[in-house]
């Protein structure tokens, strides 16, 4: 089996397909981009948050491979209701687990992407839209 049948699995490009359910909004309060030094990918997010705080909405823009549009997607699928506190600890531990930790981290999905762990180049993709919603989450929304 070669390098990209194993990494680019149909669950992967399942997964980058389905980024089309979270377009970019550029009407959401908050943004923050992120860009990976090793490829250029890059990864757009828009955020909405309820009053407890809370992820409400979400929009992307991702210029990213496979891998990294899975990931984004990945991201996407389970940020609604959580906080930056949570996004926080996930990126962490992701950026752990990628440089060799033990444990998977929990974020539902992350399993589909788990063979890209093996693949270096792709690491800092994978972290794109983590980093992306810190950002946005640490902008001040627009008054009024």
């Amino acid at each position: 089996m070669s390098a990209a049948t194993a990494l680019y699995t149909p669950q992967v490009l399942a997964l980058a397909t389905s980024l089309s359910a979270y377009p970019a909004d550029p009407g959401l309060p908050r943004h923050g981009t992120a860009r990976s030094v090793a490829c250029g990918s890059t990864v757009t997010v828009g955020l909405a948050l309820d009053p407890a705080g809370m992820i409400a909405r979400i929009g992307l823009s991702c210029h990213a491979c496979a891998i990294g549009q899975a990931a984004t997607a990945i991201f996407a699928a389970a940020a609604i209701g959580t906080t930056r506190d949570r996004i926080a600890a996930a990126q962490s531990a992701l950026a752990v687990w990628l440089g060799g930790g033990d444990e998977l981290p929990d974020w539902p999905g992350l399993e589909a992407i788990a063979t890209a762990r093996g693949f270096p180049g792709r690491h800092g993709a994978i972290l794109l839209p983590w980093k992306a919603a810190l950002a946005a989450l640490s902008t001040a929304p627009p008054r009024g």
